[in-house]
């Protein structure tokens, strides 16, 4: 086997890969640049009853939008011939059996009393009786191999070094384990990682309307913030820090660090995160974002005013979605024309100085005399409770466009 570190991501494309699965990507993906090897993404599409249409264009627009690039990429179905092959050593070595087209593996339970490993995580010894292993099928009658036989073939050829998986697989390694004996291979490392569940205490899955990578890029996180939270599902840095660059997780990843208990994902926690994000961009890299995010956000409103609109929003905002709810009542204005209002217009058009300092001391005035707080103006104004400073927005908007709009 190469002793380059070489690991792999190998999803099934049945669909968009929800962020448990993403984030077991990551795990190969910074164990390889952490240790200067290679990442590889492999299809595992043998099942071709389960295949969906856009699959693995969703798997690879998920990944490349982490920043997570694969440096070798396959298709297990392209490599049919490969399995049909090592299939028929098997049977030749009396190791298997054809069954109605079809072959099947003979579990040794006259040489063999128990198979074990040692798993890279928890570095703990993990033991399987053999009397509980059943003879399995390696190659179907259709000529498609198993996950099993696929899996192992393929690991073998790519020299794959570990193999860093869901703990799901665990009760499949005593299989795999005893194919690569069978095959007189060389085994890898095997690394199974915790499963990710939901703040409800069960594991994420797409039949439970858990959310994939694309699902969060088009709410409006960022990739730097939800990598960063990913990979604190179930591996810990130095001294618990949540903020991580890319650097500083390549620098710590290790197999050893990766926590043997199930982790939880808390949409609360990565929305905090998100906003840390976007607070530490500068006004005109959080601009460009908004902008390639939702093209209309600009629409209307000049480049410097934009920038102001950003500006104000930015220590607010915790996604890129609420941007629009900030500015878009304030450009597309459909006040209510109150009393309210109308005395607010009257107080602001005497008003000589038109900046952000001069009508926030004029806003706190008005609402003084007239017994009120600020949400009672946002309602009247825009019809929600909250949002930018009005003293912001009204410096951005001008005098006679505020006093238009108050009108």
């Amino acid at each position: 086997m190469d002793s380059k570190i070489k690991v792999r991501f190998a999803p099934s494309p049945t669909g968009v890969p929800h962020v448990g699965n993403i984030r077991t990507a990551l795990f190969d993906y910074f164990f390889s640049k952490a240790n200067n090897g290679i990442f590889m993404l492999r299809l595992e599409d043998t099942d071709q009853a389960r295949k969906i249409e856009g699959a693995e264009e969703s798997i690879k627009e998920s990944l490349t939008w982490l920043g997570a690039k694969w440096d070798e990429f396959f298709i297990q179905s392209d490599r049919l011939e490969e399995y049909t092959n090592y299939a028929k050593q098997l049977v030749k070595k009396g190791l298997a059996k054809e069954e109605e087209g079809a072959v099947r593996f003979i579990v040794p339970k006259d040489k063999l009393s128990k198979i074990s490993w040692t798993d890279a995580v928890g570095n703990k010894e993990v033991s399987y009786n053999l009397e509980n292993v059943e003879d399995f099928i390696i190659l179907k009658a259709d000529g498609y191999p198993t996950y099993h036989l696929a899996n192992v073939v393929d690991d073998h050829l790519m020299n794959i070094t570990h193999v860093i998986r869901g703990e799901d697989w665990i009760p499949s390694t005593p299989k795999h384990l005893l194919l690569y004996r069978a095959f007189e291979w060389e085994i890898p490392v095997f690394a199974h990682v915790p499963n990710v569940l939901g703040t409800d205490g069960k594991k994420l899955s797409k039949r439970k309307g858990a959310k994939s990578v694309l699902n969060f890029r088009d709410e409006g996180f960022l990739p730097e913030a939800l990598l960063n939270y990913l990979m604190l599902l179930g591996w810990s840095p130095k001294n618990d820090r949540e903020i991580l660059s890319r650097e500083e997780i390549v620098n710590e990843f290790s197999l050893e660090k990766i926590n043997s208990a199930p982790a939880i994902f808390d949409e609360r926690k990565l929305l905090w995160m998100n906003g840390e994000y976007i607070r530490q961009l500068s006004v005109e890299k959080l601009a460009a974002i908004l902008g390639e995010y939702d093209n209309t956000l600009t629409v209307g409103v000049s480049p410097e005013d934009f920038l102001k609109y950003v500006a104000s929003a930015q220590t607010r905002m915790k996604k890129l979605s609420e941007f629009k709810n900030y500015i878009f009542p304030f450009i597309n204005p459909e006040s209510s024309g109150s009393l309210l209002l109308q005395n607010l217009n009257l107080m602001l058009e005497k008003l000589s100085d038109w900046n952000k300092g001069s009508i926030t001391t004029a806003l706190v005035g008005f609402m003084q005399t007239q017994n009120i707080r600020y949400p009672e103006i946002y309602f009247d104004l825009i019809g929600q409770k909250q949002g930018l400073p009005l003293g912001d927005v009204f410096e951005i908007l001008g005098k006679e466009k505020t006093l238009q709009m108050l009108k």
